[in-house]
């Protein structure tokens, strides 16, 4: 059993890996000002949630956009697990072949994503995560990564416009009850969300003729956003919460020697 995280920008996703399951899937706060050993706990705490002990794990992997935030995590986990955690960058076997013009610059998480994507979905394949930001990245029929685009996610659009505007108040990202709004809540619930909703949907009819491809292009979506928002598409998309854990597990596999010697000591 492996413990993996991944660190996003708002969320730390936890879960544990037990062979082909997936034991849990739970998430925390980033935050920059925690110490080490404020992380350990969190973490330590989760496990328990679930009834796990800490002689249950084999190992540790981590994917990170939070550069801050990331050393800080790692060795918290390597404290509770007292050996190396592995962690997505350059040096690890992923198995990808990325067709970008700078390979270091593709964020972790949407390599550990479409890492995931290729071994349990058929290609050409769209990947969509919403979280602080959206994401969509392309994976083509030859499973190579080729691209995709950045957007502002959902709940960066609703503060900024409410950060900008003098009287328009802050608001939950939940669908109102009509797409035309009666009130100025309603109006906005309706713009950030449904306005996400045909976002995405417009930039998957743009990438599916782009691509130009006779196969039929598979769409995978995570992200906490993602639950929420997905079933107002009008493409058939699939959700898939574990996908980044299951990205990390793959890779985990591919590196598993690294992991053999036990977290150096400080001295």
């Amino acid at each position: 059993m492996i413990l993996a995280v991944d660190i996003g920008n708002t969320n730390i996703v936890v879960g544990c890996i037990d062979g082909d399951d997936i034991c849990f899937v739970e998430r925390l706060s980033t935050v920059s000002t925690r110490t080490e050993l404020e992380y350990a706990i969190s973490f330590k705490n989760v496990l328990e949630m679930y009834g796990i002990s800490i002689g249950d794990l084999d190992g540790g992997i981590i994917s990170s956009v939070v550069p801050p935030v990331t050393s800080i995590v790692k060795r918290s986990m390597e404290k509770i697990l007292d050996r190396e955690v592995m962690l997505i960058g350059p040096g690890l076997k992923t198995g990808l072949n990325i067709l970008m013009d700078d390979p270091r610059q593709v964020g972790s998480d949407r390599i550990v994503n479409a890492v995931a994507v290729v071994k349990e979905y058929p290609v050409p394949a769209a990947i969509i995560d919403m979280g602080t930001a959206t994401t969509i990245c392309v994976v083509d029929g030859k499973k190579n990564y080729i691209g995709g685009a950045i957007i502002p996610g959902m709940r960066i659009a609703a503060d900024t416009l409410t950060a900008r505007t003098a009287q328009l108040p802050k608001i939950s990202l939940e669908p109102p009850e009509k797409l035309i709004g009666k009130n100025t809540v309603d109006c906005m619930k309706s713009g950030v969300f449904f306005g996400n909703v045909a976002l995405l949907d417009g930039m998957l009819d743009r990438i599916e003729e782009e691509l130009g491809a006779d196969q039929k292009l598979t769409i995978v979506a995570t992200g906490g956003l993602a639950r929420s928002l997905i079933p107002y598409c009008r493409h058939d998309i699939i959700l898939d919460d574990a996908l980044l854990l299951k990205g990390l597990k793959i890779i985990y596999e591919k590196n598993v020697t690294v992991q053999s010697a036990p977290a150096a000591k400080p001295r």
